[in-house]
């Protein structure tokens, strides 16, 4: 049998500004050729399994570890981070911490120029390789230009041009609209089968990383691996809520239908279920009995108008054009569509960080046109997708505090509300940290603390739940979703489906600075010309629905979505 390329026996860790380990008595080997998802709850130890792995533990993050660990055959300890790098290909969640060259071209080419490669050599791997993440067009961008969803294809394309024995993945998915997602998981499994590298993923979107084959997964818990199993056996228990993590939505509709998880049903995909006509009809009868009735649309006032709106960076390109709809008070609404598709542009106009070329925008009958940032600001909060470019005090207590210290209220009024914001968000338990010891995830919910805290008309948040368990993802969109049943209007830019399904009533789909439909959730996800278009992706209930021989399956993803609601609720 072949010598396992990671080997974890008995291994500790535990990070400096830590008073307690993050990692107890890890046992784990992983093979080449094996494909690993670790997945766990926020802070349950997975990312730092992953800076095990590459080497940025001892030497980007300094700690003390007890047991052994192999990569391999190497003790990443003992090795620098250029020896481990050549073992280990990492793509960070946090893609601005990676980049290295000024332009997109450059950054892929880096580890080329550091062997040598011959200019004409590099740069047909440099294309071929964009071209395979579809990022070949941007070559020659600044990363900074780029979207969120870019950014990541540009570090899977420097990866990917070093042939490595691992490769890590830390959230690929998680600055991804639901095509570019899927696409980045087909192009991992490609990878794979085509290099015969071990690859681990660390990503929270368990059903979006199960579009292929997964070997094994890993689940942790409180820096404890509590499961280890085969794919096939792990989704046949319940081990998934449990511990923070969302399972597969065609998975829990058969639960609700009644049809027991086993292994020979093959749940590993939508498209590999082996249903029996007994269970097609089971989940049929649940259908035709479900009476749980989806609560009427807002018809309340209109608060935020866009009338012919227009824009471009530069004069050549128009990054959305002749762009109107209306919101009204009180509405929840999600803005979908691919990466670069003009979402965030519309965000910024709205808020004031950038001047329409043509167009209006009016807020409660009133043109914004004249109205500073500041003035926006206290009536349009806005979370931006990447929490680094808000964050501007050293700890988590200052940082969400910051927005009221302008006020009028008492240090006890402002005490008040910001431990209710830090606990509605998680944070509570680190409200004396400083933020520099937070992960991602913990980061992206300071900034909505931070904004929260403020109580704004509107909110307008840009992948409010990218990097977030289950149990966090809950925890934020429940307390959007109580303010929002107060009066407050929320806006959502999202690639999370699952997000637009169950809490906003309806959808504006953009692509290409376009806007494509204004129309209901349920719709957009089982119309599949739209979704082509606007590069989502079918919902999994689709595919189940018409496997079962469901005539309306918008239909039915809405009553799947209203019975999970009540299910939740109690």
């Amino acid at each position: 049998m072949a010598e396992p390329i990671i080997s974890f026996k008995d291994y500790g860790f535990q990070y400096m500004a830590q008073a307690s380990p993050t990692l107890h008595h890890i046992n784990l080997d992983i093979y080449p050729g094996e494909k690993v998802l670790i997945a766990g709850a926020s802070g349950s130890g997975k990312s730092t399994i992953g800076s095990c792995v590459n080497g940025l533990i001892p030497y980007a993050y300094p700690g003390e570890s007890t047991g052994e660990l192999l990569v391999g055959g190497k003790d990443p300890a003992k090795e620098s981070i250029f020896t481990m790098s050549q073992i280990v290909g990492t793509v960070l969640q946090d893609t601005d911490g990676q980049f290295i060259g000024l332009t997109v071209g450059e950054d892929i080419a880096f580890a080329l120029e550091n062997d040598c490669v011959p200019q004409d050599e590099m740069k047909r791997i440099v294309e071929r390789t964009a071209r395979l993440v579809d990022i070949d067009h941007h070559l020659e961008y600044a990363p900074h230009e780029l979207s969120g969803g870019q950014k990541q294809r540009v570090s899977l394309a420097g990866v990917m041009v070093e042939q490595v024995e691992v490769l890590l993945f830390d959230e690929p998915l998680a600055n991804l609209d639901p095509a570019a997602g899927r696409a980045t998981i087909e192009l991992i499994d490609e990878v794979q089968i085509n290099t015969g590298a071990a690859v681990l993923i660390i990503e929270h979107r368990l059903e979006d990383v199960l579009w292929k084959n997964v070997d094994r997964i890993v689940l942790m818990d409180e820096g404890r691996i509590v499961a280890d199993m085969y794919t096939k056996d792990f989704l046949t228990g319940d081990m998934l809520l449990k511990h923070g993590i969302r399972e597969p939505l065609y998975l829990t509709a058969l639960r609700y239908a009644g049809v027991p998880i086993t292994k020979e049903l093959e749940p590993q995909h939508v498209n590999s279920l082996q249903l029996s006509e007994k269970e097609k009809e089971q989940v049929r009868t649940w259908y035709q009995t479900s009476t749980i009735q989806v609560g009427a649309a807002h018809g309340a006032q209109e608060l935020l108008r866009v009338e012919n709106l227009s824009f471009g960076y530069t004069d050549q390109v128009m990054n959305l054009q002749n762009v109107s709809f209306s919101i009204n008070e009180g509405e929840m609404v999600s803005i979908v569509g691919r990466n670069g598709a003009g979402k965030s542009t519309l965000a910024k106009l709205i808020c004031g960080f950038e001047k329409p070329t043509a167009g209006k925008i009016y807020l409660e009958g009133k043109d914004l046109s004249g109205d500073t940032i500041k003035e926006r600001a206290q009536r349009i909060g806005y979370v931006m997708q990447n929490p680094n470019q808000m964050i501007s005090k050293p700890m988590i207590w200052d940082e969400v505090e910051m927005a009221l210290m302008a006020g009028n209220m008492s240090p006890e009024e402002r005490k008040e509300r910001v431990e209710e914001t830090l606990k509605i968000c998680g944070l509570y338990p680190f409200r004396k940290w400083p933020v520099s010891a937070l992960s991602y995830g913990q980061k992206k919910r300071v900034t909505i603390a931070g904004i929260l805290v403020q109580r704004p008309r509107m909110i307008i948040l840009d992948e409010p739940t990218a990097g977030q368990d289950y149990h966090h993802y809950t925890e934020i969109m429940e307390f959007l979703k109580e303010l929002n049943g107060q009066g407050f209007t929320i806006v959502m830019i999202t690639h999370d489906m699952h997000l637009m399904l169950e809490y906003t009533p309806r959808a504006i789909v953009f692509c290409e600075g376009e806007l494509l439909a204004d129309t209901t959730a349920a719709h957009v996800l089982n119309d599949p010309a739209l979704v082509e278009r606007a590069n989502l992706k079918e919902t999994s209930l689709y595919t189940l629905s018409m496997a079962c021989g469901i005539e309306e399956p918008r239909e039915f993803t809405k009553r799947f979505i209203a019975y999970e609601e009540a299910h939740r609720r109690g």
